[in-house]
């Protein structure tokens, strides 16, 4: 196979401060009609209901209420920490019982439940959730596809998560397992974080001694130009190896799941994979569509766009045909440009992955404009 990515220097451009007094102002009224309508859609439970499930929506826009600055104390945030914490099993994990979104749902309550034990020490000089905190991460962990397991570094699957522990991994719910060990101190040598790097390998669409998927060699028969370095969504054939998965071209929300992976692991600039990742972003720089999916996924490519730079200590992204973008300035200003009168954002031109319920949508836009509002 041929490699065809054009790799291009990116410019790192640091700085301690990011948001003008301006940019802060505009965003935190921006944030303010947010919580507004959130108090308004909570429920007597403490959770804020969606079409499927309450846990991982309720723990997503609990984290974001957190990361905008909303009082641990406030009664909002109470009730919300009552409502998850309720639904911890007594395997550890904080899921629905009766779904199959286990990974997911304790993924994102550890990440809320680490944003309130943080705020809970700032406020009160407690940390009252370290005991289901240490619980949920032995859960979590139990969900990887490992050698403990009985998969071998060789299998397809070996490092990755999926929804559950029977479902195939994918680099969705790989990047949420990771964000949570992060949040709860894991480190670049951690023996699940160095496994779950083999499997982000893998998804990359770049041909390297870290990646020997099929995919690449359906990709460079039959679409070339699809080996760019960018990150797909799920790379892993069935367990026998017989289907052929589709999906296979890159696209934003998963390509910044793959960087940010990749540094977690302790990746440098100097690496190959992250310098094909970093040049698919420097060609593919958008705020108004998620890159290689257009509308589908734009709100959540949102949130893993803002982590993701902001991992890298990004204040300035130079895009390939060298113009410099304050990233934090033009997320900010397109999400107040589309914010809804009653205070929420809505995907309105696509519903896939759950972007027609407001509530979800707006949790991850509170995320966003946290790290948007970082002086």
């Amino acid at each position: 196979m041929k490699k065809i990515i054009p790799f291009i220097f990116i410019s790192i451009i640091f700085t301690t401060s990011f948001a003008t007094a301006q940019d802060a102002a505009r965003i935190q009224q921006s944030i303010d009609k947010a919580v507004a309508y959130l108090r308004t859609t909570q429920t007597e439970l403490g959770s804020w209901h969606t079409p499927r499930t309450s846990v991982g929506p309720t723990a997503v826009v609990m984290a974001g209420l957190l990361a905008a600055g909303v009082d641990i104390d406030d009664p909002m945030i109470v009730r919300g920490l009552r409502f998850v914490a309720a639904i911890t099993s007594e395997d550890g994990g904080i899921y629905t019982p009766e779904g199959f979104l286990m990974n997911y749902e304790t993924a994102v309550a550890m990440m809320m439940f680490a944003r309130a034990n943080d705020a809970h020490y700032k406020k009160h000089g407690t940390k009252p959730y370290d005991e289901l905190l240490a619980k949920a991460e032995v859960f979590l962990r139990g969900q990887q596809f490992t050698s403990e397991r009985g998969f071998a570094p060789d299998h397809p699957w070996y490092g990755g998560a999926g929804y559950s522990r029977g479902t195939r991994p994918d680099m969705g719910n790989m990047a949420f397992f990771l964000d949570a060990l992060k949040a709860v101190g894991a480190q670049p040598d951690d023996p699940a974080i160095q496994s779950a790097l083999v499997f982000v390998s893998r998804s990359q669409n770049l041909e390297s001694p870290h990646n020997n998927m099929p995919f690449l060699t359906w990709n460079a028969a039959d679409n070339p130009e699809f080996l760019d370095g960018g990150f797909i969504y799920y790379a892993s054939p069935d367990p026998d190896g017989t289907r052929e998965v589709e999906g296979l071209q890159s696209y934003g929300g998963m390509t910044y799941n793959g960087l940010r992976s990749m540094i977690y692991a302790g990746l440098t600039p100097d690496d190959i994979r992250v310098q094909a990742a970093l040049s698919w972003m420097s060609r593919n720089y958008s705020v108004t569509e998620n890159p290689g999916r257009g509308a589908a996924g734009l709100f959540y490519y949102y949130m893993m766009m803002a982590r993701t730079l902001d991992v890298m200590q990004f204040a300035l992204f130079e895009d390939s045909d060298g113009e410099k973008h304050n990233w934090r300035h033009d997320l900010s200003e397109h999400l107040i440009s589309v914010q809804r009168a009653d205070g929420s954002w809505l995907n309105v031109l696509s519903s896939q992955y759950m972007e027609n319920d407001a509530n979800l949508v707006t949790g991850y836009v509170l995320l966003v404009m946290a790290l948007c509002m970082q002086q």
